[in-house]
């Protein structure tokens, strides 16, 4: 072996050393995690609480940053761009995560993403005022069979969740109703209430919120079950509606992060998600609790791809 090709050799272990001791050390600076949305919603509120745990469980800082615009498409970027080294993360959520690559080039695809877990199933919802004329989803589904178009239903906008939700209502229900687009969730809460519109489509847990102390009524819950949150609101299901529709949040990287990086945030991810504190406090916070982590989560996220490549192909949600 040559002096060159000694020393190269000797370069490489030297490296491999010094990045080993790095990922060993991991995290030795702060960690970014960037929220897709503005602050002050669901998706926030899921990334804020769990900062906090991963804090305590990595001994490092990590700072939430939000990086809105673009229905999540600028966020959701910015974590694809960054340096897989872990020190930039995101919490990703259905349906943006799957359907802003279905409606345009967005820069991203599930392939660009290291996903590490679910922590967060927030299904969707209609609500209306409780001192309005609908008292159940049969007769808000009974009305709009009577005004095909007219009833209006607010949404934080094109291929957002209460969209997608109000899309496939429509669908399986044999109805036609009005979207109307807001800015945010806080905004559909104010539109509801004002008396803009009929009926509004956001997740349980900001239902659940909203509810507080307001003329608030949740007509049902786009589930296959009663949510242990409120175990008194009917699912569709029990309204004679099969639609389960909602928002999955978890936590991912840039891809190529390295595996000991990933494996870390993995570890401390699971005993976080099974932690009873952490559990009781996402509860309290109107943050409906889950843990799928590697292979379920990723079939989780193929599995809504291909729901809604089909609702596109019948029904695109932007022009």
């Amino acid at each position: 072996m040559s002096i060159k090709v000694r020393l190269f050799v000797f370069a490489l272990a030297a490296l491999s050393t010094t990045l080993s001791a790095a990922r060993a050390d991991y995290p030795d600076h702060p960690i970014t995690l960037i929220v897709p949305l503005a602050a002050g919603g669901g998706t926030d509120i899921s990334a804020r609480t769990m900062a906090k745990y991963l804090e305590k469980e990595l001994n490092g800082h990590v700072v939430v940053v939000n990086r809105p615009g673009a229905a999540g498409a600028i966020g959701l970027s910015e974590v694809a761009r960054a340096a897989p080294d872990g020190y930039t993360l995101g919490i990703v959520n259905t349906p943006g995560i799957v359907s802003i690559p279905i409606e345009r080039n967005a820069g991203f695809t599930l392939d660009s993403f290291e996903f590490l877990a679910a922590t967060t199933y927030d299904p969707g919802t209609i609500s209306v005022r409780s001192d309005g004329p609908f008292k159940t989803l049969a007769d808000f589904i009974a009305e709009a069979k009577k005004r095909p178009g007219e009833l209006t239903v607010a949404t934080q906008g094109a291929g957002s969740a209460g969209h997608l939700a109000v899309l496939m209502l429509e669908k399986t229900a044999g109805i036609k109703l009005k979207p109307v687009p807001y800015g945010g969730s806080a905004d559909n809460r104010n539109a509801l209430l004002s008396g803009e519109v009929d009926a509004v489509a956001v997740n349980f847990g900001e239902a659940l919120s909203f509810s507080q102390g307001t003329p608030w009524r949740i007509l049902g819950v786009m589930s296959d079950k009663r949510n242990p949150l409120d175990d008194k609101i009917p699912t569709f299901a029990e309204s004679g509606n099969a639609l389960q529709s909602g928002s999955l949040r978890g936590f991912a990287g840039p891809k190529g992060m390295p595996p000991e990086v990933v494996s870390k945030l993995t570890l401390a991810l699971r005993k976080i998600g099974n932690d009873p504190h952490y559990i009781a406090t996402s509860s309290k916070t109107f943050q409906p609790p889950i843990y799928l982590e590697g292979k379920d989560y990723v079939a989780a996220l193929h599995s809504t791809q291909a729901n809604l490549e089909k609702v596109w192909a019948d029904t695109p949600w932007r022009q």
